[in-house]
């Protein structure tokens, strides 16, 4: 269910991306789920349950989260939702680099030769996948059309920037329920997003649609934005620490690398839009790259029996899209 629902993200940004701005998109999507979530911390507060310094440490990760949904968003004005999701893969080289410069218990993953093996074939799928193929920005996006390169690099980009947010979760805001967690990152990565739309977004469509101010939206516009944030971030987070606690992080994760080629071939159905045989080729050899550093991860949890337990109470979502 998290692999079928953060595919769906990608199409409905991508649909998005023919209506609205980045900034407005954005912006109602994680206004709404700023909402969904905020029920958790309101019962929080009441029953007197919140962990200390909540407020503040999660202010770290939601600037990362918030400009990782930012640079995110926007490549998908420039690359198809195949090409960024492909593009976001590159996230878990940069975790591993980060886990190794920020947690000595991580150290060991890098001294692996596997790991480097799995570090080499993601970064050849991944490029592979980007480069193989320049299409156009999806047709009719709101905004101008810059190069493929750069649609490339904004989705790399969000890789690098989703990694520093789940590393930032993990030490900063160890040991607390990772929904309670979530639930405070959303709010503070709401109120960055909405004022980024009330400033910079223009709804060409609602202006069209309503006459109001270029931030409004349609009706259907609404429903369809409440929908991938009920989705993508609401359900799809729980399903996700579900998984977790039945599953590991590892296999959890692991699941999700499928990802890019879900969102492949649902963009066929729905657009047409077909990868090349070398395309599905690279990002085949960019899953088991990462299946490979999943793998070597699992075999050292195994002999550090302590570690699951505690990447599972630290899990953040950060293929959040």
């Amino acid at each position: 269910m998290t692999l079928l629902g953060w595919s769906a993200v990608p199409l409905f940004i991508q649909h998005f991306s023919t209506q609205l701005d980045a900034w407005t998109s954005n912006g109602w999507r994680y206004g709404l789920a700023a909402l969904i979530w905020a029920p958790v911390l309101i019962v929080g507060a009441i029953r007197g349950t919140l962990p200390k310094g909540l407020a503040r440490k999660a202010i770290l990760p939601s600037v990362f989260n918030a400009t990782g949904q930012t640079v995110f968003a926007f490549s998908f004005y420039h690359v198809d939702p195949a090409v960024a999701t492909f593009g976001l893969r590159s996230q878990i080289v940069f975790v591993a680099i980060g886990a190794y410069l920020l947690f000595p218990s991580e150290r060991a993953l890098l001294r692996t030769p596997l790991s480097w093996l799995g570090i080499l074939l993601v970064l050849c799928g991944v490029g592979g996948t980007l480069f193989l193929k320049g299409p156009a920005g999806p047709t009719g996006s709101v905004g101008v059309h810059a190069s493929h390169g750069l649609g490339v690099s904004l989705a790399v980009a969000g890789g690098l920037l989703f990694a520093a947010y789940g590393l930032s979760v993990r030490r900063g805001l160890a040991g607390i329920n990772p929904v309670i967690a979530f639930a405070a990152i959303s709010q503070y990565t709401a109120l960055i997003l909405v004022s980024a739309m009330l400033v910079m977004g223009r709804n060409k469509a609602g202006v069209a649609d309503l006459g109001l101010s270029g931030w409004m939206l349609s009706t259907n516009q609404f429903l369809l934005l409440l929908l991938s944030s009920i989705i993508g971030i609401a359900l799809g987070h729980v399903f996700y620490y579900i998984a977790i606690a039945r599953l590991g992080v590892a296999v959890s994760t692991g699941v999700v690398q499928l990802q890019p080629f879900v969102v492949a071939i649902a963009q066929l159905l729905l657009n047409g839009v077909l990868l090349t045989g070398a395309q599905w080729f690279s990002g085949s050899l960019a899953v088991v790259g990462a299946g490979l550093l999943l793998t070597v991860q699992w075999r050292l949890s195994r002999r550090r029996p302590t570690l699951p337990q505690r990447e599972a109470a630290t899990a953040s979502p950060m293929d959040a899209t």
